[in-house]
């Protein structure tokens, strides 16, 4: 597979992925403590600064690879299957 079709492969995952983060936003069943991390999950990718800053060695670096994954599991967690179910149908 060429590195292009690779790219666009993830590309459209990625997509998928946002949409379906962005219906789950938008569902009047999703509870609020889960929109709230999800909330918590876009503004620390758009805060200009991190938590644990970038010039300490590996984990300065990492900690959005963490916090953001964490943020989003917890959202997933709360949220009833059905609900997660109904908003990964409608991609």
């Amino acid at each position: 597979m060429k590195l292009g079709d690779k790219l666009k492969q993830i590309a459209a995952k990625l997509k998928a992925e946002f949409k379906f983060y962005q219906r789950l936003q938008k569902h009047p069943q999703t509870p609020k403590l889960a929109k709230a991390f999800l909330w918590l999950a876009v503004g620390y990718i758009l805060m200009p600064f991190d938590l644990i800053p970038d010039f300490l060695p590996i984990i300065g670096q990492l900690d959005e690879f963490v916090v953001i994954p964490l943020l989003v599991y917890f959202a997933l967690k709360l949220t009833p299957q059905e609900i997660i179910l109904e908003c990964k149908g409608d991609s």
